[in-house]
C-alpha cells in the first residue's frame, strides 16, 4: 500500500551554491578565464544541460569558472506578450535547475525593448567582452543574438578571433529522431504525452502551486478531499486524470490530479487539484510541487456526484498502482546504473 509510509522517501533539498548575479551591472567582481554560454533555457531540458556540461569542461581545462547567462523576462513576454507561448519552467525553478547542474556563476539580463535593440557587435563587445572578460563561449548549432538575431555562429567566431576567446558549438540532441528543444517538450505536455517529454527534460514534469480553497466539493461531496492549486506554472498537461507525486514540506506523497473544467458540475472555471493519498493534514496557503507521472484518462462528464466518486476511486486505485510500477522501474535503471 502506497501512501503516509511514503513519507520517508524526501526529494533532494536544495542548497544554493551557484552564485547568481541578477542584472548585468550588478557584476562586481573579475572572473576568472569566463567560459560561458548564453540563451533562455526554458525547461532546462537535456540539450541544454549537453551544454552545460561542455561549459564546465572546458572551464576545467582554462582553469576558469562555468557561467550560464539568461534573460528574464522571456523575450517573448517583452517582445510579443500577446503571442508568447507558456513557459516550461518559472524562472525560480530555472535557477534550481541550473545550479544543480554544477554551474558556478548564473547571470540574469534584465530583458528591455532597449536592450533588444543591441546590435550582434555591441552586444559581443560591451556584454560578453567588456563586462565578462570571456575566454569561451559555448552555444548550439543554431544560435543566433543581437539586434533582430542578426549575429551567428560565423560572425561570433570572426569576433572571437578579434577578441581572444573561443568558440565551442555542441551538436543538438535528438529524441525518439527529433530534435530535443522547449517548443518540443511543450507540445508533448499540452498534449498530456508524459513520456516524450521525461526524455527530452531529462526528468518528470511538474508544476507549483499555492493552496487556496475551492468548492469543497472532493471532501464533503465525493469522499475525496482535493488540494486546489493557485498555478505558478504556465504550463499544463491536456485536461484529463493523471498519476502524479506531491511534494509537501519535503515531503513525497502519492497523488491523483484532475486538470479541467469540471464537466460533471457545469461551473466551466478552469482548475487544478490534486487528490492526496492517504493524507490528512491542512496545508492552505502552502505551496507544493505536483510531479506528473502518467495520464490516466479523458476528463469526462458523469451523471452526478455518485458515478463521479466510483470514477474517482478507480481512478486513485490506478493512480497507485502506476506509481509503484514507475518507483519499481526507476529502482531497477538505477541499479543497472542506466
Amino acid at each position: 500500500m502506497l501512501g503516509l509510509s511514503l513519507k520517508c522517501e524526501q526529494p533532494e533539498v536544495h542548497i544554493i551554491a551557484m552564485e547568481v548575479i541578477d542584472g548585468i551591472d550588478n557584476i562586481k567582481r573579475s572572473f576568472r578565464n569566463p567560459v560561458i554560454t548564453i540563451g533562455n533555457f526554458d525547461g532546462v531540458h537535456i540539450g541544454h544541460l549537453s551544454l552545460f556540461q561542455r561549459v564546465k569542461e572546458v572551464a576545467a581545462a582554462l582553469e576558469g569558472e562555468s557561467i550560464v547567462i539568461t534573460f528574464n523576462p522571456h523575450p517573448t513576454k517583452v517582445l510579443y506578450p500577446s503571442n508568447g507561448p507558456p513557459l516550461i519552467t518559472p524562472h525560480e525553478q530555472k535557477v534550481l535547475l541550473i545550479e544543480d547542474a554544477g554551474i558556478d556563476v548564473f547571470i540574469v539580463i534584465q530583458f528591455t525593448h532597449e536592450f533588444a535593440q543591441l546590435t550582434a557587435s555591441e552586444f559581443v563587445r560591451k556584454i560578453i567582452y567588456q563586462q565578462i572578460g570571456t575566454r569561451a563561449v559555448v552555444v548550439g548549432p543554431d544560435y543566433r543574438f543581437g539586434y533582430k538575431r542578426e549575429g551567428d555562429i560565423p560572425a561570433l567566431t570572426r569576433m572571437g578571433e578579434e577578441l581572444n576567446f573561443e568558440v565551442h558549438v555542441v551538436t543538438d540532441l535528438t529524441s525518439n529522431g527529433r530534435e530535443v528543444s522547449s517548443s518540443s517538450i511543450r507540445e508533448f505536455v499540452l498534449a498530456g504525452d508524459l513520456e516524450s517529454a521525461r526524455k527530452m527534460l531529462g526528468r518528470d514534469y511538474q508544476v507549483a502551486g499555492k493552496v487556496i480553497r475551492g468548492r469543497d466539493r472532493g471532501g464533503r461531496l465525493l469522499g475525496f478531499p482535493t488540494a486546489n492549486l493557485q498555478l505558478v506554472d504556465e504550463l499544463t498537461p491536456n485536461p484529463g486524470v493523471y498519476a502524479t507525486e506531491v511534494i509537501i514540506d519535503d515531503q513525497l506523497y502519492d497523488g491523483a490530479t484532475n486538470i479541467g473544467y469540471s464537466p460533471t458540475f457545469q461551473n466551466g472555471a478552469f482548475s487544478v487539484e490534486t487528490h492526496i493519498i492517504h493524507f490528512n493534514q491542512d496545508i492552505y496557503g502552502k505551496v507544493i510541487q505536483v510531479r506528473f507521472i502518467e495520464r490516466l484518462r479523458d476528463e469526462k462528464t458523469f451523471s452526478g456526484p455518485e458515478e463521479l466518486s466510483d470514477q474517482i476511486r478507480k481512478d486513485v486505485e490506478k493512480a497507485r498502482e502506476v506509481l509503484a510500477e514507475y518507483r519499481k522501474e526507476a529502482r531497477a535503471q538505477q541499479a543497472d546504473g542506466s
